[in-house]
């Protein structure tokens, strides 16, 4: 797949240890609303995805991460978006950073949601499911890392994921 973007966090250590993690994203959008993860703990807008499993293809893992996260029914993958990698600080002590490698595809989902099978920590953070205005989400995205401190780690990938495929959705028009 081919790599779209790189990101080095400013928190991520010069020279210092890391580890890979294999994660896949979805970029699922039918007209202008985009299927997304809003986050109370961070109050940001995410794409539905996660970690590949060892021994789990990328696409398998993207079918399972998004139909945990979202209820997705008639889930299906029609593209490669493209690779994402990250260099970003941990927070283990085993490594100092992480090498987040993000593998993004375009997908297609029927539009009514069914039950989430979220992980205990998603719960926990407030996570769910809402299909938004692709503009707005960005907008919102932009407002949290302008001035909030719950601004996480991964939403300058996400916003600029969402900035690429607003671009990607006006080509297609």
């Amino acid at each position: 797949m081919e790599t779209i973007h790189s990101l080095t966090h400013p928190d991520a250590v010069d020279n210092g240890s890391e580890f890979t993690r294999v994660a896949v994203r979805a970029l699922i959008a039918r007209g202008s609303q985009v299927l997304l993860l809003y986050t109370e703990r961070y109050d940001d807008f995410s794409l539905p995805g996660g970690g590949v499993d060892e021994g789990e293809s990328l696409e398998a893992a993207l079918l399972r991460e998004v139909t945990e996260e979202t209820g997705a029914r008639d889930l299906k993958i029609l593209a490669e978006f493209g690779l994402v990698e990250e260099l970003r600080p941990w927070y283990k002590p085993q490594s100092d950073n992480v090498r987040m490698l993000s593998y993004c595809y375009l997908c297609d989902a029927h539009p009514q949601l069914g039950e989430t099978a979220l992980e205990h920590y998603e719960q926990a953070n407030g996570m769910a499911p809402r299909w938004v205005e692709l503009s707005e989400a960005i907008a919102h995205n932009e407002a949290v890392m302008a001035g909030s401190p719950k601004a996480g780690l991964s939403i300058a990938r996400e916003t600029w994921l969402l900035k690429r495929l607003a671009r990607h959705l006006q080509l297609a028009a």
